[in-house]
């Protein structure tokens, strides 16, 4: 897909904002559809658009010639995302060879960057649980990720998977949080090196005593086993490349500057001094001293002369 010059403002807009940042914006996930889908797997699409509702684009058409692990099977996949400016994409399929199929996967560059297809097996979903409704998290909310079992660390499906979720559902990168507004938690347990059980739980805050509260989970759903089946890793080089960072910018001193014979050189401006309008004092002490030996010097004259008056030669 060409992207044109823009012809308006608005346009000239759109494209600014998905230019490469300093700071990135929060990254947006693309949800679609394959030929054939199971009950089950629209109401898991659904429920993972309802739990990203404001940061997802769902499309609800059928989409044939989408195949993320074939080669050319991604075209279709990097127009839309292109298309809706989403660096995360969920696809799910369903065939009698892989039912139940979802591809998580990320993009950069809108370029496939990684892929993990997982099979959706137990699925409960949000209304088959039983809780106060006032417990419902809301949306748009920072969510707590708890990863349960070694094989995060040992296995190397699930090390991937663990990152694909967290891109997944953690939202925009904050620095400060408030405790108040963390009311969930997803829970990951793996059962074995290719399986986890994923659950959805609310947070509940009770008294504790202390300034921290005691918390309490209450699941709210959906949950269900997910089954890793294919991974694919991105290469060194797009991997190297989709970690550069930006160097710090060293904060801007006013007035100084850096030469290399002299070095660091700063400009001091001093403002203009207003002599004539100083107020100054009429008793000075040093001049009283002058004054008393400019007296005496006087008195000692006098008399010399007074003295030569009186006896003429």
């Amino acid at each position: 897909m060409q992207i044109k010059t823009p012809k308006t403002h608005r346009g000239k807009r759109e494209l600014e904002k998905r230019a490469p940042k300093l700071v990135e914006n929060g990254k947006k996930t693309l949800i679609l559809h394959g030929t054939k889908t199971s009950a089950v797997l629209n109401t898991v699409l659904t429920e993972i658009y309802h739990l990203k509702r404001g940061s997802a684009i769902k499309y609800s058409k059928k989409n044939d010639n989408i195949r993320p692990f074939e080669s050319g099977g991604e075209t279709s996949l990097e127009f839309f995302s292109l298309k809706t400016d989403c660096s995360l994409f969920v696809f799910g399929s369903h065939s009698k060879k892989r039912p139940n199929n979802l591809v998580l996967g990320r993009t950069y560059d809108n370029h496939i960057y990684d892929l993990v297809e997982v099979g959706v097996d137990n699925f409960r979903s949000m209304e088959s649980f039983v809780y106060d409704k006032k417990l419902t998290p809301k949306i748009g909310t920072k969510p707590f990720f708890a990863f349960i079992g070694d094989n995060f660390e040992s296995s190397e499906e699930l090390k991937h998977l663990k990152e694909v979720l967290l891109d997944l559902f953690r939202g925009e990168v904050v620095e400060n949080l408030n405790l108040a507004g963390v009311d969930r938690v997803f829970m990951c347990t793996a059962l074995s090196s290719t399986t986890v059980f994923m659950s959805h739980c609310a947070l509940r805050l009770k008294r504790s005593g202390t300034s921290v509260p005691r918390m309490e989970l209450v699941e709210v759903g959906p949950s269900m086993d997910l089954v890793v089946r294919r991974h694919r890793l991105p290469n060194e080089s797009l991997k190297k490349e989709a970690m550069k960072a930006a160097p710090d910018q060293p904060k801007k001193i006013k007035n100084v500057t850096s030469d290399v014979v002299q070095g660091k050189v700063g400009t001091i401006y001093i403002p203009d001094q207003q002599v004539g309008g100083m107020p100054l004092s009429n008793k000075v002490r040093g001049l009283k001293r002058e004054r008393r030996v400019a007296k005496k010097n006087n008195s000692g004259g006098e008399d010399q002369s007074k003295k030569r008056k009186a006896n003429p030669e």
